[in-house]
This record gives structure tokens, C-alpha cells and sequence, in this order.
């Protein structure tokens, strides 16, 4: 098989994968500006679904409280992913190493099922001893952080093995303690991590709808429990105009993180071969 036909092939097969990916997305955003209730004949053109979003409170709710949980569990799952990384990679030896890396990595192996099964069963015994806390808000955010935390560390642990430790021997060699090197040299570096960290744990948390499941209560349904109930009755072309504008605010928020981690990758370049340079005269 020549080169050309080589090439051919590998540009069929990227096509077919995107394909494979991205037409149904697109087909379902095209047939949320549909008028027919029916979310699979087209009809014509209208935004008669996203006037009815609007109206939907029940809706408009679990997005509210889907975006609430979100947010924060990221923030949890970045602030303790961080630490978890940076004590794996920076510390070799230490008691209970071995463990703490087990722990932090098994709710990457383990079906959603069986965590939120186990956590419903450990929220249960202790709200049985204590009186608290009831199934809602608080414990799925506990869920969702958890399953975070173990994602973030990955991203961040990552980052951090290919940072040149020689840099924090250089700041320490300098005058700078342990926090100043870590809030100086070390935190700067891993800004593009911490965005993606960020970024991953929140869309884990947002489309969430197992874990969500076991651990809400009444009155805290999240948009995928919402979804998910409803499409069990029939499909609604309503779903259709809320996945849209989830689409369009993931898509912009992508880009805009994309574009900030390379700004912040080419600032950071410059700087050192400024510094290099300086060094050098």
C-alpha cells in the first residue's frame, strides 16, 4: 500500500470518527429550532422550544442547582486533587504513600454505580448514629467531589512531572520557604492544569446522573435526573433547546480556556527566555 493510499485511508478514517462524534450533536441542536413535536419530523423553523425553556421552572431549576453543584465541586475537587498530586509526585517516600495513591485513583476504576451505592450506605449508618445529613445538596456535592478529586489529581499529577524540580531548588536557593516557592514558582506553572482540572471536573459533575441518583433528596433533582426521567415518558423537543444551550456554553467556555492556556503558556515562555537571555549577557 503506497504513501497516497496511506494517507487516503487515515483522512477517511478521521472523517468517519468525526463523524461518528459530532453529526448526532449536531442533528440534535438543528432539531431543537424545529416547530413539531415531534423532535424527529422537521417541520420548520422556530424558536418555539427555547420560549417554552424559559417557562419551564422545573427545568430552569435543575439547570440552576446542576451549575450550583458544579461549580463548587470542581473548586473542592481542584483545591484537594492539587495537594493529592503534589504530595504524590514531589514526595516519594512518606508513610502511607502507597495508600493515599490507591485511594486517589480508585474512583477512576470503579463503576459510578457501586461509589454512589457505597456512599448512600455510608450517608445512611451515619445519618442513622448522628441525625445527619439529610440526602440533598450537601451529599451530592460530597459525591461529586469525590469522584472529582481522583480526576484532578491525574490532570494535575501530570503537570507537575514535567515541571523541572530544579526551579524550586533555584527559588529555595534564593531565600524563598517552602510556601513562597509553592505560591511564586510552583502555582504559576500549573495555572494551565488547574484550568483543565477545573474544566473536566466540572462537566463530570454537571452531566452527573448516577452518583447524583443515590445521593439527592427530595426537591434536589439535577438537570440530568430531570432529563433522564423525562425521556423515559417520551422525548421533548424542550430537551433538545437545554442540551443546545449547554452545547454553546461548554463550546465557549473551551475556547476561552484554550486561548488563556496558551497566553499563559507563550507569557511563560518569553519570560524565561528573557531570563535566559539576561543570564547569558
Amino acid at each position: 500500500m503506497s504513501f497516497a493510499t496511506n494517507k487516503l485511508f487515515a483522512k477517511g478514517w478521521m472523517i468517519a470518527v468525526y463523524a461518528f462524534l459530532y453529526l448526532p450533536i449536531i442533528t440534535l441542536v438543528i432539531f431543537s429550532f424545529n416547530d413539531s413535536r415531534l423532535v424527529t419530523v422537521w417541520s420548520h423553523a422556530s424558536l418555539r422550544w427555547y420560549g417554552a425553556l424559559m417557562q419551564d421552572s422545573d427545568l430552569i431549576s435543575a439547570v440552576l442547582l446542576s451549575l450550583k453543584i458544579a461549580f463548587i465541586s470542581a473548586l473542592i475537587s481542584v483545591f484537594f486533587g492539587t495537594f493529592t498530586a503534589f504530595a504524590l509526585t514531589r514526595y516519594k517516600y512518606f508513610r502511607g504513600r502507597t495508600l493515599l495513591s490507591s485511594m486517589s485513583t480508585t474512583p477512576l476504576v470503579m463503576p459510578d454505580v457501586i461509589v454512589g451505592l457505597s456512599l448512600l450506605l455510608m450517608l445512611v449508618s451515619i445519618q442513622h448514629w448522628l441525625g445527619f445529613p439529610e440526602r440533598g445538596l450537601f451529599t451530592i456535592l460530597l459525591g461529586h467531589a469525590l469522584l472529582g478529586t481522583a480526576y484532578a489529581a491525574v490532570v494535575v499529577s501530570s503537570r507537575l512531572r514535567e515541571m523541572d524540580g530544579r526551579l524550586d531548588e533555584a527559588a529555595m536557593d534564593l531565600g524563598c520557604k517552602p510556601l513562597q516557592v509553592f505560591r511564586l514558582v510552583t502555582l504559576p506553572l500549573l495555572v494551565p492544569a488547574l484550568v483543565s482540572a477545573f474544566l473536566l471536573t466540572f462537566t463530570l459533575s454537571f452531566d452527573d446522573v448516577v452518583l447524583s441518583s443515590f445521593l439527592s433528596g427530595p426537591g434536589f433533582s439535577t438537570m440530568p435526573m430531570v432529563i433522564f426521567s423525562r425521556a423515559r415518558l417520551g422525548l421533548n423537543p424542550t430537551i433538545n433547546a437545554v442540551a443546545t444551550v449547554t452545547i454553546t456554553v461548554v463550546t465557549i467556555a473551551v475556547v476561552a480556556s484554550s486561548f488563556y492556556t496558551s497566553h499563559i503558556e507563550r507569557k511563560r515562555k518569553r519570560e524565561m527566555a528573557l531570563a535566559y537571555s539576561d543570564a547569558n549577557k
